[in-house]
């Protein structure tokens, strides 16, 4: 299923995933299924990403990001997304319900270009859970970074006690690989981290 314009690539096949939509647009248009869309980040969505990350249930789990969690930081979070936008690095979108309310974040990373493998990671605003926004969201990424990207292979990774977060890439068709064990630290749970791993390929979006 197409699910967003072609983008022409300059050099090999998949340089680096230096993705550029034609007409010099930083990201692709047409991501929705009617549902959800996906769409490029803006500054003026500051209030609701800071809003969002401030809430205990992201913090918990994205032990990065600070806490307190205010606009300042929500603002170099998009600026950052852009950079990465620009230099062809990744790409995340905001997740935005039927009537145009962000409700979420969704992206991709570029891993491994030789071999175009992408990893992909996502975040729900706390009214957007249970409703199968994100499960929707992802299939949308995925479908546009196999057909539109070059992708053949997207990687997944979700902390293991985070049930919620593989229920997602499970209802999306990922297939569970392993565990990285003890991969990182999470200093807010004083715990290190074991990663279930998940992949999917070409024909296997569920």
């Amino acid at each position: 299923m197409r699910v967003g314009p072609r983008i022409s690539y300059s050099g090999s096949r998949f340089p680096g995933a230096r993705y550029r939509a034609k007409g010099g647009r930083k990201t692709p248009a047409g991501l929705s299924d009617g549902v959800v869309s996906l769409r490029e980040w803006t500054q003026a969505d500051a209030p609701a990403v800071a809003a969002a990350c401030a809430e205990d249930e992201i913090a918990w789990w994205m032990h990065l990001i600070p806490q307190p969690y205010t606009e300042n930081d929500a603002r170099e979070y998009i600026a950052a997304v852009e950079a990465a936008w620009r230099d062809g690095t990744g790409g995340t979108f905001a997740v935005v319900d039927e009537r145009g309310e962000v409700v979420g974040s969704i992206g991709m990373r570029v891993i491994d270009a030789l071999n175009d493998v992408v990893e992909v990671g996502y975040w729900a605003a706390a009214p957007a859970r249970g409703r199968g926004l994100t499960t929707r969201a992802l299939r949308l990424i995925c479908g546009w970074l196999f057909d539109a990207v070059g992708a053949r292979r997207i990687q997944l990774r979700a902390d293991v006690l985070n049930i919620a977060s593989q229920r997602v890439a499970q209802k999306a068709g990922f297939v569970r690989e392993g565990t990285l064990r003890s991969s990182a630290y999470n200093e807010r749970q004083a715990r290190r981290i074991d990663y279930a791993v998940y992949s999917l390929l070409p024909g296997e979006l569920d």
